[in-house]
């Protein structure tokens, strides 16, 4: 039976009905994420309508003007004329008002294998299917003309912002509004600094240069989070051209000219390399593609989208889902090779951007530990780890023995004390006017089950390849940090293990972080107090969505997290759902269950094949309310949430196939 493109579009695995699309409050709460793999990206809601001034059609780091990602195209709108009439398909919100509404001719929009809307007006049928092109800052449309019973013309209106992503612009008189031409369009540069953006057709188009400023356009998520949300934004002119039924035109952004007679082959060749979203496991490897941005000799992980940048902790955390888990062993070493050049006193990067390295965190350098345990497992390549690794890890252990910045350092009971005023050193980092919401300073549960992992993780290598004077003057040392670390947390009564503490405190606020203590390598606890704190984590912090990062019956609990950025970041780590534990927690579940634990856990995977079609489609957010509904929040495409839950799928896999 023929199937025509409507009807396949309906049988995508990740569509919507007209009746979704023009539903603005369920069109406007989803979003996609395209990018090139080397820090550019495409990031709008399903119909075009873009709600945050992360939103652009072409947005790209400019390395040779401040390290920043900036937008260049914010919109394209287009409109089809026939019989002297127009019907404008683009959308913006302004003040009290959404114009021209053009979605309301949108019919069905379909993810797989790329984003493609169908839009109908009269007789008119068209359709647009977008790419980003690999490692190459550009991104192309194309437009078939499916059907159509009259003469018709394309007209194409560029929204252009020239701006950093972090920041809104407003008409000014340093903006340049002239414009030069390029084979089959023009090319256009606002500012001093910028490079030339390069609009194209595969044929000519008539442009018509009407310079004008639109003014205040608003973003509505910006707006909910208490942040800058209008702004104004330059249309240079328009493009017009014919277009005949069955004709497929392909209009291209980028900030280098191409050859027109090529953009339909580098369109193809985009369409034909990319992993189908046909099913949940392959959104998420191929949401998985998307945070990996190599730049010349350097390859790293972008932590999220739209506005995270490199972040050592999520890097080492996200490897092992975002490479191992697909057998690219090769993309694993180059990151790692890349992130490891930034140790610094046994410390590596928390966070990268264009203002430099900041090394604030306790946790970082002991990941690089745990993903270098995850490659040997998967490898068996003890090699690479001896030639690669071990060096580093040898420093960071020395550091940390030692003592290094942030007060970082190991006290004479084996365990390691971290804290220094004005600093959130963990993973629950948010930090409002220099005052942690989450303080933890002391020994926290988390950094001395990764310690222990890792010290245990180095007798073992230096017995390997004999390191005796490590083991000389350390061979004693995981026995010690053991029993400190069972004496320093647990208690039989309660069941579960203090948060942090000190010599004079412990806090037994009920939160995730001991699960790391149940679920790494190198188990700091016995099998009984492990099931004891995987109970507990169960019955108080485990949703359908993640875990959440505090027991709903604390008083502290927040379980919504919305309204203005002060209010998010205090619901942020105090009842916040994270589906990044999620990992830890089935990885823990099954060391203690095994194969009579598979069906529950992957029935918590499952849980999330929903939200392949919410928030982020195709991909997986940043975090969840921790109250039902679990509305998703914060970023809409996650790197360690999409990582964990292919590595938990990895593990359950693995724990299926294990011979009795």
């Amino acid at each position: 039976m023929y199937l025509s493109a409507k009807q396949k579009l309906n049988m995508a695995y990740i569509s919507f009905k007209k009746e979704e699309l023009i539903n603005l409050e369920f069109a406007l709460g989803r979003e996609l994420i395209r990018t090139n793999r080397a820090g550019s990206y495409s990031s709008s809601t399903i119909i075009g309508c873009n709600t945050r001034k992360y939103h652009g059609l072409l947005i790209c780091p400019l390395p040779e003007l401040d390290g920043d990602r900036h937008v260049l195209l914010s919109n394209l709108d287009e409109t089809i004329i026939q019989h002297g009439a127009s019907f404008n398909l683009g959308i913006h919100k302004y003040p009290k008002i959404f114009e021209p509404r053009g979605h309301k001719y949108i019919r069905t929009f379909a993810a797989d294998p790329i984003p493609t809307l169908i839009y109908r007006v009269g007789g008119v049928v068209l359709k647009k299917e977008q790419v980003f092109v690999s490692e190459e800052a550009r991104v192309i449309i194309r437009y078939t003309l499916e059907d159509s019973h009259s003469p018709t013309t394309l007209r194409f209106k560029p929204f252009l912002a020239f701006r950093s992503v972090h920041n809104t612009t407003r008409e000014n008189l340093y903006a340049n509004t002239k414009y030069q031409t390029a084979q089959n369009g023009i090319k256009i540069k606002m500012y001093e600094g910028y490079p030339h953006l390069f609009m194209q057709f595969n044929k000519k188009a008539d442009y018509v240069h009407v310079p004008h400023w639109y003014y205040n356009i608003e973003y509505i998520e910006d707006q909910k989070a208490g942040q800058d949300y209008q702004e104004d934004l330059f249309v240079p002119g328009y493009f017009e051209l014919p277009i005949e039924k069955g004709e497929q035109i392909i209009f291209s952004a980028a900030i280098n000219e191409s050859s027109p007679e090529l953009l339909f082959k580098q369109f193809n060749k985009e369409l034909k390399s990319r992993i189908p979203r046909d099913s949940f496991i392959n959104c998420l490897k191929n949401s998985a593609q998307q945070f990996i941005v190599k730049n010349g000799k350097t390859t790293k992980l972008v932590a999220g989208f739209p506005w995270f940048g490199t972040w050592g902790r999520d890097t080492f955390i996200s490897l092992p889902g975002l490479t191992l888990s697909m057998n690219d062993t090769d993309t694993f070493k180059k990151i790692m090779r890349t992130s490891a050049a930034g140790l610094k006193n046994g410390l590596l990067p928390n966070i990268e951007d264009n203002k430099g390295a900041a090394y604030n965190t306790a946790d970082a350098a002991l990941w690089y530990f745990w993903a270098v345990q995850k490659y040997l497992e998967h490898t068996g390549d003890f090699d690479t780890i001896k030639k690669d690794y071990l060096p580093k890890m040898l420093s960071i252990f020395d550091a940390y023995k030692k003592g290094t910045k942030f007060n970082i350092h190991m006290e004479p009971n084996g365990l390691i004390y971290t804290g220094e005023e004005g600093y959130a050193l963990t993973w629950m980092d948010v930090v409002i006017n220099k005052i942690p919401v989450t303080p933890r300073h002391g020994f926290a549960v988390e950094i001395n089950a990764l310690w222990f992992n890792a010290v245990s993780f180095l007798k073992e290598l230096a017995e390997k390849f004999k390191l005796n004077e490590w083991l000389t003057n350390n061979s004693n040392l995981p026995e010690q940090i053991q029993q400190s670390f069972i004496e320093m947390f647990w208690d039989n009564q309660k069941g579960y293990l203090a948060d942090y503490a000190t010599y004079d405190y412990k806090d037994w606020k009920i939160r995730p972080n001991m699960l790391f203590s149940v679920s790494l390598p190198y188990k700091v606890c016995n099998e009984d107090i492990c099931k004891s704190i995987i109970d507990k984590v169960q019955s108080n912090l485990l949703t359908p969505r993640g875990i959440r990062t505090l027991a709903p019956n604390d008083p502290d609990y927040k379980g919504t997290y919305e309204g203005y950025q002060e209010e998010r970041d205090m619901a942020y780590h105090q009842g916040t759902a994270w589906p990044w534990l999620l990992g830890a927690f089935v990885e823990a579940y099954l060391n203690i269950y095994g194969k009579s634990g598979v069906r529950f856990v992957e029935q918590l995977i499952s849980n999330f094949e929903k939200e392949m079609s919410n928030h982020g489609i195709g991909s997986i957010s940043e975090i969840y309310c921790g109250d039902p509904p679990h509305n998703a929040g914060g970023a809409i495409s996650q790197a360690w949430s999409v990582a964990e839950l292919l590595r938990a799928m990895q593990l359950i896999e693995n724990i299926k196939n294990k011979k009795a």
